[in-house]
């Protein structure tokens, strides 16, 4: 029996289509700015700049595929 919920490492790495069970690979991510410490929630693939809400510092720059978060954010995965 495998266990579906909870599938391996190696699960993990297939493609988000050829998993046993279908998945994105993408998330939403809750980032604290290291300036004023409010949370602002960030999709993990954005396509656009995103900006604290309360001192407009950059919280993450776009790249190619996920999103570069900026140096002193921490962030957690939603």
């Amino acid at each position: 029996a495998k266990d579906l919920l909870h599938p391996s490492p190696e699960e993990k790495r297939k493609h988000k289509k050829k998993r046993l069970v279908q998945s994105p690979s993408s998330y939403f991510l809750d980032v604290t700015c290291p300036g004023c410490y409010k949370i602002t929630t960030v999709f993990s693939r954005a396509q656009r700049l995103a900006l604290c809400v309360g001192c407009s510092t950059v919280l993450c720059q776009p790249t190619g595929g996920a999103a570069r978060l900026t140096e002193g954010c921490s962030f957690r995965r939603k």
